[in-house]
């Protein structure tokens, strides 16, 4: 009866997701024009394909701009993310209603995200932005110029991903015991103290997490890249997945489509999230205290 009820969930597992990433990872060692190319075709070259991409220019340069965002977005987005999860649980009113405000931006869809804030914010004949500046006597600013675009894109990713992570410091927050609070209440320790000495190290393992999902989503950063640039992918936009994608089914600066190169493209990323993980396990340790 064990093997009847788990031979679907095996079989699907094995065909969704064991195949695909197999395939993918002895694919990245031949050299294989098309996905759909028979396996008879594919040609071994080792590493040959991981050497090609890694001294391509647009990858390099693709890599570094997924740096910035882990960077720098991650900062400002788990700095902000947590800022708004302790206001949410230090007794504010309306709790309920700026939490569903301050998550809104992840239930609409990425791509109407996106055009809302390339159509109207960052417009520069009628954007939010250029508005507020033009009332304080300022000049408009084209953000969506080659050399504002990146952090033009970066912006309004960390707007509609602060919410998602704001939930999960809220959880880790909520599970600390008020008695530890309390305690400290009595003993004179200030709301700042208090969060330097219980909130920030009980929430060793929310940081983990969290850090292990942006690291994801910043890897998987595909949507934005490509709203932000949707006819021609530009340098100062270029993503990894981008370039990967362009690999596989021909883009910008590619003559000719190259799986094998792409899949060594998907190898690559999923070996940076493999050490992301790896060394986030070793340097946060998970809370002393059992909550």
């Amino acid at each position: 009866m064990i093997v009847l009820f788990l031979t679907p969930a095996v079989l699907a597992f094995g065909l969704m997701f064991l195949y695909p990433v197999t395939r993918t990872v002895i694919m990245s060692m031949f050299s294989v024009k098309n996905v759909t190319d028979p396996v008879s075709t594919w040609q071994f070259v080792g590493l040959q394909n991981f050497i090609d991409i890694i001294s391509n220019v647009t990858f390099r340069r693709a890599m570094m701009n997924i740096l910035r965002i882990w960077l720098v977005g991650g900062i400002f987005t788990l700095s902000i993310s947590l800022l708004f999860a302790v206001i949410l649980t230090s007794g504010i009113k309306g709790k309920r209603f700026f939490r569903a405000v301050i998550y809104l931006p992840n239930v609409v869809s990425a791509v109407a995200l996106a055009i809302m804030w390339t159509q109207y914010v960052f417009s520069s004949k009628y954007g939010l932005f250029n508005h507020v500046i033009k009332l304080f006597g300022g000049k408009a600013v084209n953000w969506m110029s080659s050399g504002m675009k990146f952090w033009s894109m970066l912006i309004a990713f960390i707007f509609g991903a602060v919410g998602y992570y704001m939930l999960i410091f809220l959880s880790g927050i909520e599970r600390i015991p008020a008695d530890l609070y309390e305690a400290a209440t009595i003993d004179g320790a200030s709301k700042i103290g208090q969060f330097r000495h219980i909130t920030l190290p009980l929430l060793r393992s929310v940081f983990k997490t969290n850090l292990t999902f942006w690291t994801i989503n910043t890897i998987t950063f595909f949507v934005w890249s490509k709203m932000f640039s949707p006819v021609d992918s530009e340098m100062s936009t270029m993503a990894p997945i981008v370039y990967m994608m362009n690999l596989v089914f021909g883009g910008k600066g590619i003559t000719e489509t190259k799986a094998g190169s792409g899949a060594a493209v998907g190898v690559l990323l999923a070996l940076c999230v493999l050490i992301a993980f790896t060394l986030f396990n070793v340097l946060i340790k998970d809370d002393e205290i059992e909550l």
